[in-house]
């Protein structure tokens, strides 16, 4: 299996490409909605959405959103750390 030991808990690279790109649309959301810009703009959220909505899938996680949230988390935290 291909992946990171994450606290304790191992991550394949599947989940970890399905925690960046939902990273990735939470940056783009807030600044896509942040409401200094004209309303259409939510139209940018169309690609980072199906690339977020592959990957869940990919992974094996569609559905599963509590989980990859411990997941996504736990990115930013380091060994021993939590």
């Amino acid at each position: 299996m291909n992946g990171t030991t994450n606290l304790g808990q191992r991550t394949t690279h599947h989940e970890r490409a399905a925690a960046q790109a939902l990273l990735r649309l939470t940056h783009t959301a807030r600044a896509a909605l942040c409401g200094t810009e004209p309303p259409d703009t939510a139209s940018v959220l169309t690609v980072p959405i199906a690339e977020a909505d592959e990957a869940l899938r990919r992974a094996g996680l569609a559905g599963n959103e509590a989980w990859l949230l411990e997941r996504i988390y736990g990115l930013d935290a380091a060994p021993g750390s939590a």
